[in-house]
């Protein structure tokens, strides 16, 4: 296989995989929950923590993978990330009890966390500006099959075998990709040979805990002081960090400012977090309405919501060739616009009682506007990006999207979980009058505290209230809790639009802001190269490397 090694479209293969392992483990273990609180006799808020572990770690240090990789050099990173993800994948699937579990997850986020930046910092340092369009619509695609994947393929998993094998089914991706990335990946990644900002890995870390740790558990805790202070620090944190950086930008900072002179790399990092947030604020209501609600199981709901990812999968290879000869601007803003009426038009279909059918068309049109956005934002954010701050631009990058997830999950969670308290409470005092007078009270009582606490206890309302005394019939209680049930799925409903709105208002927000981006201008023709130069130029013979560059040892 050494012909391959430096090939173009064999690195984007293998960078392709490492990345959809990561993403994979973003979306998987969600649907695995019930049956990892059964095997291992987790607490809810444990199994929660198994997700959330791997969320935290990776998050907190993407801009540290990121650096490391323009330090140690980027093929290097990104095979011990590959390394780490799968021995840790490993661990998930022997693990005997929760807190085993748990720890196995956050070292499978910091494997995530190592690989995941040098994906997008090989492919700009492999792919020349003009041709990168078509490279990073490709990868971004991949972000689409691992949306549909995991809950269609977890859920399989899942139901026929055990919980065990949705960590499990990494194993053979992860050694795939490791006899690949030993092949094809180029040698000659290292760009800057000099000290590692520790202070600033250290302070950035922190910042970013206290940030993330305070978003996960907010709502949990209710927003208290605690959660609070723990938020406050993080912005005290961020603040030293930032005074920290600006005096060490001439000595390998772990955040290059000049990479924010760039206004496309600035204004497309805060349209990619508020593309995250608009995601996951769309994902987080519409699975628990499509289950909760309709009643769908978690596989149903992965297939009803697979259009989506399918036509945005297909899309985005041919959004990166067009952003590759028109530019990103006009693809970009046009994607969010429909997007935002995707989201539209799924809060306007979502009623009590609809067939899944009448979601097919406006998850296809969120599905069209997604797809036209991944391939052109990372496009147009890297394209002035020096070889050298690419590990840099990639950890910055991929940080601001994390977060802007995290973000996302939390505000809309809080208004859901807000309006379902108050919409509960308004329909079984408005449905009461369908009991006897002796129950209304009781019915009334029984969904005063249902959204407290968690999302989770609210839905499980839905499955029928309290017991009654022995006195009442049996035909009244069956009435009882299918009034119980209807009061649920119409307060549900009417707390999902609020909370949906959410992320169609930054959605919005966000194509305001790409309207910003420059204009594409076409490159002039370069001088016709010789018959032995080959189409597209890997890092070892890139015109744009910087003179420091130099070959890593073996």
């Amino acid at each position: 296989m050494r012909t391959w090694r430096g090939n173009p479209w064999a690195i984007l293969l293998t960078l392709s995989l490492g990345f959809f392992m990561t993403l994979l483990d973003l979306t998987i273990v969600n649907i695995a929950i019930p049956g990892i609180v059964a095997g291992l006799g987790a607490s809810l808020d444990q199994a929660m923590w198994v997700v959330n572990a791997y969320v935290l770690v990776l998050a907190v240090l993407l801009i540290t993978g990121g650096r490391l990789g323009d330090l140690l050099g980027k093929r290097n990173l990104f095979i011990a990330g590959v390394a780490v993800f799968t021995l840790a994948s490993l661990a998930c699937g022997l693990a005997r009890d929760p807190a085993w579990l748990i720890a196995a997850r956050a070292v499978q986020g910091l494997g995530a966390a190592l690989l995941m930046p040098q994906t997008m910092s090989i492919i700009i340092g492999t792919f020349p500006a003009e041709r990168r369009g078509v490279a990073l619509g490709v990868w971004g695609s991949v972000a689409g099959l691992s949306t549909i994947t995991g809950p269609t393929v977890g859920g399989l998993l899942v139901t026929t075998l055990d919980w065990r094998w949705i960590f499990i089914v990494n194993l053979p991706i992860g050694v795939l990709t490791l006899v690949l990335a030993a092949a094809v990946l180029p040698g000659r990644t290292r760009t800057v040979r000099r000290r590692f900002d520790l202070t600033g890995v250290l302070l950035a870390s922190a910042a970013l805990f206290c940030l993330i740790f305070a978003l996960t558990e907010g709502q949990k805790h209710d927003w208290n002081g605690g959660i609070l202070a723990l938020a406050g620090t993080a912005a005290v944190f961020l603040a030293i960090f930032l005074l920290h950086q600006r005096a060490r930008q001439d000595a390998e900072p772990l955040v290059p400012f000049a990479l924010f002179r760039d206004r496309n790399f600035a204004v497309l990092c805060l349209v990619g977090g508020a593309v995250s947030i608009g995601m996951v604020g769309m994902a987080l209501p519409l699975t628990l309405y499509l289950q909760t609600v309709l009643g769908l199981s978690a596989l149903q709901t992965g297939l009803v919501m697979a259009p989506s990812s399918v036509v945005s999968m297909l899309l985005a290879p041919l959004a990166g060739r067009l952003t590759d000869r028109i530019g990103g601007r006009p693809l970009l803003t046009g994607g969010l616009v429909l997007y935002a009426l995707g989201l539209l038009w799924l809060n306007a279909t979502a009623e009590v009682g609809r067939s899944w059918t009448a979601f097919l068309g406006p998850f296809m049109l969120s599905g069209i506007g997604i797809g036209w956005v991944f391939a052109p934002m990372a496009t147009e954010a890297t394209r002035n990006v020096p070889p050298r701050l690419a590990g840099a631009a990639a950890g910055v990058n991929n940080t601001i999207r994390q977060v802007g997830s995290v973000l996302g999950a939390a505000v809309v969670g809080a208004v859901l979980q807000n309006r379902l308290a108050t919409a509960l409470r308004d329909e079984a005092a408005a449905r009461a009058g369908e009991l006897p007078s002796r129950l209304r009270g009781e019915f009334v009582d029984g969904f005063a505290g249902a959204a407290e606490g968690g999302l989770e206890i609210g839905a499980a309302q839905h499955a029928g209230a309290h017991p009654l005394s022995a006195s009442v019939p049996p035909d009244l209680a069956q009435r009882f809790q299918n009034l119980a049930a209807d009061v649920f799925a119409h307060g549900f409903v009417q707390a999902m639009r609020p909370a949906l709105m959410v992320p169609v208002a930054v959605i919005v927000l966000a194509a305001a802001a790409s309207v910003a981006v420059r204009r594409y201008r076409t490159p002039a023709p370069a001088p016709e190269a010789g018959p032995e130069a080959g189409p597209v130029q890997g890092p070892a013979t890139s015109a744009s490397s910087p003179p420091d560059a130099r070959p890593e040892r073996a």
